[in-house]
């Protein structure tokens, strides 16, 4: 009984981290797809009306259809035009995350795959694919 327990390996010991050590802790690439699977869809919840005023007056007539494209030209209001555009920006980023991300957990569920290497992959392509994606479409968006 005496050399078991000599030639076990010692279980590592866990502890919660203190708020205070919250901006120093490295988070893994899969604890960030996972909050930022969270907050793309807060940010879609909260630009819900944003989304809905795009596609009705993109839709209504000509008239506001041409509203729709000087408002990301000249601005809407007291609100300028880049600013439409960034605020369009976050919600690409925000739709195109939460896709990718959710298909990864479907992927994940599907075929049982939860190795921790394959989550880290998977994590880091579903980070790259999102972030490239928003890049080529904000390029296209501003220039």
């Amino acid at each position: 009984m005496a050399d078991s327990t000599a030639t076990r390996k010692p279980r590592p010991v866990y502890r919660n981290i203190h708020v205070t050590q919250i901006v120093s802790y490295r988070l893994p690439p899969a604890g960030m797809v996972s909050i930022g699977h969270r907050i793309s869809g807060v940010l879609m919840f909260l630009l819900l009306p944003f989304v809905v005023w795009l596609f009705d007056v993109s839709l209504t007539s000509e008239i506001s259809y041409e509203r729709f494209g000087a408002a990301y030209s000249a601005g809407l209001g007291f609100l300028p035009g880049w600013f439409i555009k960034l605020v369009t920006l976050g919600l690409i980023w925000a739709y195109l995350h939460h896709f990718i991300a959710g298909l990864r957990h479907l992927w994940m569920d599907a075929t049982h795959a939860v190795t921790k290497e394959f989550g880290r992959l998977s994590a880091l392509v579903t980070l790259g694919a999102s972030l490239l994606l928003t890049a080529v479409l904000g390029f296209k968006l501003f220039f």
